[in-house]
């Protein structure tokens, strides 16, 4: 349970992300204890928060890292990541991005095109270097999410559709500087229904047999990320069910002698531990309703603004009796609200408010927009 000091508080200007590292302690603790229950491998998906205190106890948990961009792979290189625990996804890999992440010796490609794979090829035969690629296959799996976030259904940009295989992977075999060693999937993010990992895990079998019909040696089995966490109970449930995860995977995925199994979890990892906390400016009484004016805005987190996301939010300086609010930020958009009908203790000017939940897509996703500065980041030891 996060437990907000007060006092440190009220000499810190708002906005500003506060993270609980000794939450961060014990849900890393928790990955590494399941992963190594059947010695599988983690890469933090450095897209959910790429503040450097956190990958810095990241790090140390021995988790790798999933990249989506060159800066990220940068940042993993800066941050201390072994490049050989550095994959590199993302469906447009620009060709500085490719030469930058051969010339580093990274792990792995998660590979989405063939168009893609003949550029990386180009590229690592200019360096004379061999570049291992894992083939990202859409295995047409709904995720049960919001839209925005689902990535393994044929009508998404992700991936290599199930009827392509065939003729990909024939064309990749062709090219002199490609060791094609494995395949990828990710069907989406904030997956709460195990059931779509486990149908996950028949597609995965399903090619296997595919690729060992074919004599083609696949020796990473890499099943991406996607597990939720709770939004709306954050205290109750701070660490996911990493048990019950992990062992959906090693109950139903038909594995081959020497295969590695590796997973991209970010949200899972880092979202609990952070919240944004931020100052009531003004309570506006309304013909309907009333706000609570905030000095953080969608700049700040934008997953309301873009997803309707539902955040937890508290009023951490109030114990009075509840009225509703709808919290709402400075921004001139509608859609600079945090949440409507929000019950909270009877709030006023200068009372500080909690976010939940907001560790992952917060800090990383903000923006300059009406040219408002990043808030800081401060942790809890």
């Amino acid at each position: 349970m996060t437990t907000f000091p007060l006092e440190r508080f009220a000499q810190i200007e708002t906005p500003f992300y506060y993270y609980d590292t000794q939450l961060l302690k014990q849900t890393l603790n928790q990955v590494v204890e399941q992963k190594n229950r059947y010695g599988f491998h983690v890469h933090y998906a450095v897209k959910a928060n790429a503040n450097q205190g956190l990958l810095k106890l990241i790090r140390e948990a021995g988790l790798g890292i999933d990249c989506v961009s060159g800066p990220e792979v940068q940042c993993a290189i800066d941050n201390g990541f072994s490049p050989q625990s550095i994959v590199f996804a993302g469906v447009g890999k620009a060709d500085w991005e490719i030469r930058l992440a051969l010339e580093a010796g990274i792990r792995c490609f998660n590979v989405e095109s063939l168009p893609e794979v003949q550029i990386i090829n180009e590229i690592a035969g200019s360096l004379n270097k061999r570049a291992t690629v894992a083939l990202r296959i859409n295995p047409n799996v709904d995720a049960h999410t919001h839209q925005y976030i689902t990535t393994g259904l044929e009508e998404n940009k992700f991936g290599i559709g199930l009827t392509e295989v065939e003729s990909v992977v024939a064309e990749i075999l062709k090219l002199n500087n490609i060791e094609l060693k494995g395949m990828h999937f990710h069907i989406g993010s904030q997956i709460t229904d195990m059931g779509a990992f486990q149908v996950l895990c028949m597609r995965i079998n399903e090619l296997q047999k595919w690729f060992e019909t074919n004599h083609i040696k696949i020796e990473i089995v890499n099943v991406g990320g996607g597990l939720g966490i709770d939004y709306e109970h954050p205290d109750q449930h701070a660490i996911p069910t990493f048990e019950e995860y992990f062992s959906v995977f090693h109950r139903f995925l038909e594995l081959r002698d020497g295969q590695e199994v590796h997973f991209e979890l970010g949200r899972s990892v880092v979202a609990q531990c952070g919240s944004l906390i931020t100052k009531v400016l003004y309570v506006k009484e309304g013909r309907k309703k009333k706000f609570a004016i905030v000095d953080a805005g969608m700049n700040d987190l934008i997953r309301p603004a873009l997803y309707h996301a539902y955040h937890k939010i508290e009023n951490i300086t109030s114990d009075a009796p509840t009225e509703q609010y709808d919290v709402v930020g400075p921004v001139c958009e509608s859609s600079d609200c945090f949440g409507q009908s929000v019950v909270l203790p009877q709030t006023k000017r200068g009372d500080l408010i909690a976010i939940r939940s907001a560790g992952a897509y917060g800090e990383i996703m903000a923006s300059h927009y009406n040219l408002r500065k990043f808030a800081p980041s401060y942790f809890s030891e």
